[in-house]
């Protein structure tokens, strides 16, 4: 009896067929093409041109320029030369960069000798006369050492550019690298995560999950709701421990503060509470916002709360005198999120404006606004490890690097409203959605390497299903997403995955780090 051949899926074949072709071909990634002669010549005759144009009717030394008729032997490039003195030596007068006498009201007589322009050969010998100087020596060893490569790669030397040894003309003090060639970019390759899984739903609420929170035992964790109730549950069996109400609206907000007993929240009933968790009460309100509160958090190392609001402004409150120390405002829309950390800037928010602030604490001042998004920034995440951060919004997820905000990539494909953002210290940055995808990213290289899209909860609705919210626990091995559908899911690493089994469909053209 023949043994049975194991079966695998297409998707499964299709990758193992995309991982053995990339093996075959990732040697091949870094070597440049050998170049073509005659395109070469006339892309570097252009060069010479744009680049060098400026002074082409500068003086150069005599004794390089005895031009005997004819063409000339000495230009690589084949260009013809200014044939008004040919056969004789050529005199150049310095006038300064005009090709007249600079000195004003001098007459031209007879005797005037008027500077010629010289051919790019001319130039190109006023080049090698120039002086050494160290840039220069630096120029002509990385210009060697370019040679060397090529040799090393196993290319042969005719398909070197010509003239690659020559020094670069320097133009006010600055090396011109236009001659220079460009080394391939390399693509990074993406780091290996395991696939994550549903295992467990929780139901209970009444209305759209709209928050979720972990305290930092890591024993529990906290959900709003648009059935204006928060609800405590236990993390490991997923019971539900205590409710607790008294928003009169959607809960839009909830925190568990790592230095004291208390839980924040904040809901479209424009309140700011803070529960005290011995007695189950609110023991303090933070009036201010003029309109629904969208979001809140609390500094990691000073006793300060921070919201923001559909009013445009976010507020800075002292936890314990329940006083506004600060109203931060410059957004022009609806403010939807905020985030705090004890390095400068300490906070950032992201609005429906399309701008991200970053905000000077003591000053209560914008330090950097990014405009760089199209539309609505609805979700912030800070790295817990990088000093970076990133934002989301239906036009992309974008990384930026602190304190000053600059651009680092762009994470393309999640085509959705995105809500919310969550990364942990792995590397795994995930993105929810309005229409209830969840997409799995490489922090490093951007790479999509999953996609979820959960069912909904038996008895709602296909249209109900929206991620509002998703955090990581504190021991970061379960991700839990606050859904539309009224359920909390719980998401977890597959432990039998492998490499071989969920090989990385690596594409270069995906890895490829976009501009923004």
């Amino acid at each position: 009896m023949a043994e049975e051949v194991q079966k695998h899926s297409v998707h499964t074949l299709v990758f193992r067929s995309l991982k053995r072709t990339h093996d075959m071909f990732v040697a091949d990634n870094a070597k440049p093409i050998p170049l073509d002669e005659e395109s070469h010549k006339v892309k570097m005759a252009v060069k010479l041109r744009t680049e060098y144009g400026s002074v082409l009717h500068m003086p150069t030394l005599k004794e390089n320029l005895r031009e005997k008729g004819g063409a000339n032997t000495g230009d690589p490039y084949g260009h013809k030369q200014y044939s008004g003195n040919q056969g004789q030596e050529v005199e150049y007068m310095v006038t300064g960069t005009h090709p007249y006498p600079s000195g004003p009201g001098v007459a031209l007589t007879a005797d005037t000798k008027v500077q010629r322009m010289p051919s790019e050969s001319a130039a190109q010998s006023l080049a090698v006369a120039l002086p050494a100087s160290q840039s220069r020596l630096d120029a002509n060893r990385t210009a060697a050492g370019v040679g060397d490569i090529y040799r090393h790669a196993g290319i042969s030397e005719r398909s070197q550019p010509p003239g690659m040894s020559v020094a670069m003309v320097e133009a006010g003090g600055n090396k011109n690298s236009a001659l220079m060639p460009k080394k391939a970019p390399t693509m990074p390759k993406p780091q290996w995560h395991p696939p994550w899984k549903l295992y467990r739903v929780i139901s209970g609420h009444l209305g759209w999950v709209r928050c979720i929170a972990v305290e930092p035992g890591n024993q529990w964790f906290v959900t709003g709701s648009a059935d204006r109730t928060i609800k405590i549950w236990d993390l490991a069996s997923g019971k539900l421990k205590l409710s607790l109400t008294g928003h009169i609206s959607t809960v839009r907000g909830v925190i568990v503060s790592a230095r004291s007993p208390y839980l924040f929240s904040c809901g479209e009933d424009k309140q700011v509470k803070c529960w005290d968790l011995e007695y189950n009460k609110v023991i303090r309100h933070y009036h201010g916002h003029l309109s629904a509160v969208y979001g809140l958090d609390l500094h990691p190392t000073i006793d300060v709360l921070v919201t923001c609001s559909r009013d445009s402004t976010a507020r800075i409150w002292d936890v314990r005198t329940k006083a506004s120390v600060h109203t931060l405002s410059g957004h022009t829309n609806a403010v939807a999120t905020v985030k705090c950390q004890a390095a400068e800037p300490q906070i950032i928010t992201g609005s429906h404006d399309t701008t991200i602030r970053l905000w000077d604490l003591v000053a209560g001042k914008t330090r950097v606004t990014l405009t760089n998004h199209k539309k609505s920034v609805r979700a912030v995440v800070l790295h817990p490890r990088h000093y970076t951060f990133a934002s989301g919004s239906p036009d992309n997820i974008k990384q930026w690097k602190f304190p000053d905000g600059n651009f680092i990539q762009n994470l393309s494909g999640h085509n959705a409203i995105i809500n919310t953002l969550a990364v942990n210290s792995d590397g795994v940055l995930v993105s929810g959605a309005d229409n209830g995808t969840m997409h799995l990213w490489d922090w490093r290289t951007g790479y999509n390497f999953q996609r979820v899209h959960a069912a909904v909860q038996p008895g709602s609705l296909d249209s109900e299903s929206g991620i509002f919210a998703c955090v990581f626990d504190q021991s970061e091995s379960r991700l839990l997403t606050a859904e539309a559908d009224k359920t909390i899911k719980v998401y977890k690493e597959d432990d039998t995955a492998t490499e071989e089994t969920h090989p990385v469909s690596w594409k270069p053209e995906i890895i490829k780090r976009k501009r923004f």
